[in-house]
């Protein structure tokens, strides 16, 4: 969001700024300024340099490319028209004299120097594993931005990580297809880390140190490369464009490099402007409806009406949370094409940045292995440089289904990569491709595509089969456990206490493709198990993830998806890079979230499972805050941000009360920020003498491990030189031991933080209280699609375990409502959080609402007094307002009324059983110490077809509050009916307002109803529930009519008298 402006003014305001050419000091002008020798973008450079490149060299800025002006006491250079206005004397700058020839000369070999080593020699190595090579990803410029750590030791990897240790083999299980698979890679060491710890990391921390005491006397960061790197201001992140070498003739092409990857698109006014309106006119009917209610206690039904009226006031507040962070909703446009020209050109090395891709899995019976499949082979088929990718697959079950099954996969993919690549098919996940009703010749115009692709759905058929094979085997376990064919039984047999487990399937030795050419990694991991040990479940396990990937691949950004979760946008990866690779928004980007879609939902969508509202409308509206909350899949990591520092700080001018409600908090002052920057660990980024922290601190933070810490002050990525991969292997099964994480700061400050059954949430909020932001990315295809349990039952208990999670963190020191008042978490994005945390607290005012109605039906109370007109006009503009913001919401978002109209409804279901089992819960955990087991939610497929799922009915005691509120408001109608027909005409007026909210909340329990109900083939279940509340009303009225018996009449006590 900063512009280049931005800093090109900070870098006038920094003092001292060091060439990022020479080393030497930028120098002033003779009013004291910095020299800035590029007005768009400040890349520091000095005087000598500046006039030294306008020369003889490009005449343009290393950064931006953008041709040097002349300013002022600057020679006129052949070809350039004389400016009389910036010509002047040179006198007027404080620079050394550039005339000396040896100067001169000393000035050109440096920057040809500078050029070399941005250019090649300082690019971050990463492990080609198949052939022992290295795949290099472009470094910097040499420069380290502001707030970051430099690089230690950039170097090569020689070797390969075997596919299988030296002194074991593995098979398949007996009985197996006959293939053998390859042996993962086991801890027999009782203490692998005490053989590794001087091979790897102090070498690395030596010359880093050394670098150092080197900066402190010559000024300047020497690095390991020879490049000479100093902090900056007006720098942003990941700029590696500085190194392409362009072609400054190419007016167009310099144009569009410079250009922004990415642009925030705000709502057209006449869209956003009502809306905004509509919500403070309904903040006002609120209010003053609100003091009728309290202003207007009804006597004769007093309890009611206290109960009533305070639920509505709790309504309202939830209502405020949950609106207001929707103010400023704002759209995103990508331009792939200017990331190609900046970071990916044809015919040069890719300088995209490498990307660790994370897959977590835990029972094989609950997520089939087809399903891990299909996902794994979408990422391996990625439009991505191939050495820029590795897929991790977490098995937190340690099952050899799964391992079995990945090694099909893994042989699957040298046959399926290059054919979704050579035709360029989407989605690229081949259960979803070949069950596509479409027409899959469309715009295709190969020859050989028909053939191909029949070839490859005969493989693809055969693969199922293999794999199916494998589950069916695993259906009954012997009583010896899992036997491997040379006869060792399967390190995994005890889930709960067995040893971590590593295996390369792709990226060693023959790693290729029919076609010869290179897959992208794929890496097997089980983390160690014992007794006794906190094992953190699914945040632990991607925790354990982060750990192997940082040693053996290093990856500057992650990726990570739930099992089920497939890439269906093949550019998804780009479309990411567009923000986190941008000169300057990335730099403060600590992820970029993808809204979540879903195959095989019915329909109608009966349980509101897309759950579009919140994807397409709430995460909208946060991106215009501070970014949107991490929802645990589809998401893209800045891996320094997960590692617990601050982003860099940025000058920023006073605002006034709006910019303060929605841009931030004022900051601390010195001595509080001072003591807060020990606990969060934030000396990583500003103050160079936290950058001088010992190893040991870093070890007591990160763990013991010095590969690890080594590889977590490399900004860029990459592994350091010392290392050789058996070496490598032993220490990524070190930091997934058991007992790695204790007395560190892993699940408290760094990674996947722990406390919660939504460590989701609880992640992305502690970045976002450091002053992160993120990023919410909608490309126009889905980057990724994943299953939702469409069974009733399935997903209640989904919607248990997020609610559950949310009360566990309401309950925990990290609650939005008191933690992170010290940082830069703005005041918007804290509404948005506290809402996340106490919504399933409205189930209990919900749940009193709801009774009401029958309750009032069956006294003959109500919660309302008699009103006035002037009473009744608020009442009906409140309705008016409350619909008219629905209206309007969809407009701007697009989402259908039908869609709207589930998320109503299962807001009402959910709320009434899931919310309110897990506030109980929670209450059980947090005051009896009472656990809950985590439920793995199914991902089975609708094998059956016709959505089985759906109709079949699994019977939880979730189930019981709705049904029982149902049930209670149709006989609270019956009786309700049957008593204004036994009192005459005068009853009816009351009776309507009491039927109104009873049929409100029949209604809104409706696809409950329906699930109950099951599949009707041939009654539709609307017709069987009127038909019940008909028949009874109609009954009523039968025998209060009572035709069939004569009526006998007294005689007339008028006429009489009463003793006639």
């Amino acid at each position: 969001m900063e512009g280049d402006a931005d800093g090109v003014k900070s870098g006038r305001r920094g003092g001292g700024q060091v060439c990022q050419i020479c080393g030497d000091g930028v120098g002033t002008t003779a009013e004291g300024d910095v020299f800035t020798a590029c007005d768009v973008c400040g890349f520091p450079v000095c005087r000598p340099c500046y006039e030294y490149e306008r020369k003889d060299g490009t005449q343009a800025c290393p950064q931006c490319k953008t041709k040097y002006k002349r300013h002022k006491g600057s020679p006129a250079i052949r070809g350039e028209e004389g400016d009389e206005t910036d010509a002047d004397d040179a006198s007027d700058f404080n620079y050394p004299a550039s005339g000396n020839e040896d100067q001169k000369q000393k000035i050109a070999d440096r920057m040809r120097s500078w050029r070399m080593n941005t250019g090649g020699s300082g690019d971050v190595v990463r492990p080609k594993y198949d052939s022992g090579e290295i795949g290099l990803t472009k470094y910097d410029s040499g420069e380290i931005p502001r707030g970051y750590i430099p690089s230690v030791t950039n170097s090569q990897i020689s070797g390969e990580i075997p596919g299988a240790s030296p002194d074991h083999h593995m098979m398949s299980p007996t009985g197996n297809i006959g293939k053998r698979a390859p042996f993962p890679y086991v801890n027999h060491s009782p203490n692998p880390s005490r053989e590794f710890s001087g091979s790897i990391g102090n070498v690395a921390w030596k010359e880093r140190v050394d670098g150092w005491k080197m900066k402190q006397d010559k000024g300047t960061i020497p690095m390991t490369n020879g490049t000479s790197i100093a902090p900056s201001e007006g720098r942003g992140v990941g700029d590696i464009d500085a190194s392409t070498d362009y072609n400054m003739e190419d007016a167009l092409l310099n144009d569009e490099t410079r250009q922004p990857l990415s642009r925030k698109v705000p709502l057209p006014s006449s869209r956003i402007n009502p809306y905004r309106m509509v919500i403070v006119l309904r903040l006002i009917v609120l209010s003053i409806f609100l003091h009728y209610r309290i202003t207007n206690p009804v006597r004769n039904a007093y309890p009611l009406w206290l109960l009533s009226v305070i639920c509505e006031i709790w309504f309202a507040l939830s209502w405020i949370l949950d609106q207001f962070p929707k103010w400023f909703p704002i759209n995103r446009e990508t331009y792939l094409d200017r990331l190609a020209l900046r970071y990916d050109r044809e015919g040069e090395p890719s300088q995209l940045a490498a990307v660790d891709i994370f897959v977590s899995t835990v029972d094989p019976m609950k997520e089939p292995p087809l399903v891990t499949a299909n996902t794994v082979l979408s990422i391996l088929a990625v439009d991505y440089p191939v050495d820029k990718v590795s897929c991790y697959v977490s098995d937190d079950g340690a099952a050899m289904l799964t391992f079995d099954a990945l090694a099909e996969t893994s042989e699957f993919a040298r046959k399926w990569v290059p054919f979704v690549k050579k035709y360029n098919i989407e989605p690229r996940a081949p259960e979803w491709y070949f069950s596509q009703k479409i027409d899959y010749l469309k715009d295709k115009v190969h020859p050989s595509f028909v053939k191909d692709r029949r070839a490859m759905k005969r493989e693809y058929e055969e693969f199922k089969i293999r794999v199916n094979g494998l589950v069916a085997k695993a259906q009954k376990v012997p009583e010896e456990g899992w036997i491997m064919q040379d006869g060792t039984p399967w390190p995994g047999n005890n889930t709960r206490d067995h040893p971590g487990m590593i295996q390369v399937f792709l990226g060693h030795s023959g790693g290729l493709d029919t076609e010869g050419n290179e897959l992208p990694r794929l890496v097997y991991v089980s983390r160690e198990k014992r007794p006794g040990f906190q094992h953190h479940k699914k945040a632990g396990a991607m925790n354990a993830l982060v750990r192997v990937s940082a040693v053996l691949t290093n990856g500057q950004y992650m990726l990570n998806l739930d099992c089920d979760h497939y890439i269906n946008n093949s550019k998804a990866l780009r479309e990411a890079m567009c923000f986190l690779m941008d000169p300057n928004l990335g730099r403060s980007v600590c992820y970029v979230q993808f809204p979540q879609r879903f195959d095989g939902i019915d329909r109608n969508d009966r349980y509101a499972n897309r759950n579009t509202v919140f994807f397409d409308i709430n995460l909208r509206g946060l991106d215009g805050i501070q970014g949107p909350v991490y929802v645990g899949t589809g998401c893209v990591f800045n891996r320094t941000a997960l590692y617990g520092y601050e982003p860099p700080i940025k000058q920023k001018k006073k605002g006034g009360f709006l910019s303060s409600l929605c841009g931030g908090r004022k900051k601390a002052s010195k001595s509080k920020k001072k003591k807060g920057s020990d606990r969060r660990k934030s000396a990583g980024f500003d103050d160079e003498k936290s950058l001088l922290m010992s190893q040991m601190s870093l070890e007591k933070r990160f763990g013991q491990s010095a590969a690890f810490v080594a590889s977590t002050l490399m900004e860029y990525g990459g592994v350091p030189q010392s290392a050789t991969p058996e070496s490598l292997l032993k220490e990524a099964i070190h930091v997934i031991s058991c007992g790695y994480e204790d007395k560190t700061e892993w699940g408290t400050e760094i990674g996947w933080i722990y406390g919660s059954v939504t460590e989701d949430i609880l992640t992305g909020f502690k970045m976002h209280a450091r002053g992160w932001r993120s990023i919410y990315c909608m490309p126009k295809r889905p980057a990724f699609k994943g299953s939702a349990p469409i069974n009733l039952s399935d997903r209640l208990n989904q919607v248990l375990r997020w609610a559950l999670g949310s009360v566990e963190i309401l309950f925990s020191r990290h609650c939005p409502l008191w933690y992170g008042y010290g940082g830069r978490l703005k005041f918007l994005e804290r509404f948005a959080y506290i809402n996340t945390t106490i919504y399933p607290l409205t189930s209990i005012p919900l749940l009193i609402y709801c009774i009401l109605p029958a309750i009032c039906l069956l006294t003959g109370k109500f919660i309302i007094p008699q009103i006035s007109n002037l009473a009744s006009i608020w009442f009906i503009s409140l309705f008016i307002s409350i619909f008219a913001t629905g209206i309007l919401e969809m407009r701007w978002s697009g989402v259908g009324i039908d869609e709207w109209w589930r998320n109503e409804q299962f807001w009402v279901i959910g709320g009434i059983s899931a919310h309110l089992f897990a506030v109980f819960q929670g209450l059980l955990k947090v005051l009896a110490g009472i656990d809950t087991n985590f439920t793995v939610t199914s991902k089975a497929s609708d094998e059956d077809g016709d959505f089985a799922e759906l109709y079949m009915f699994k019977w939880t005691t979730l189930l019981i509050p709705p049904t029982t509120i149902l049930i209670i408001n149709l006989v609270g109608v019956v009786a309700g009916i049957s008593y204004a027909i036994n009192s005459g005409y005068q009853s009816w007026g009351p009776l309507f307002g009491k039927l109104f909210f009873a049929f409100w909340v029949i209604v809104h329990l409706y696809p409950f109803l329906k699930g109950l109900m099951g599949r009707q083939n041939r009654t539709p279940t609307i017709v069987v529930v009127w038909a019940i509340l008909l028949a009874s009303i109609f009954s009523l009225l039968w025998v209060r009519i009572d035709p069939f018996t004569t009526r006998v009449t007294g005689p007339d006590t008028q006429t009489c008298g009463i003793n006639c």
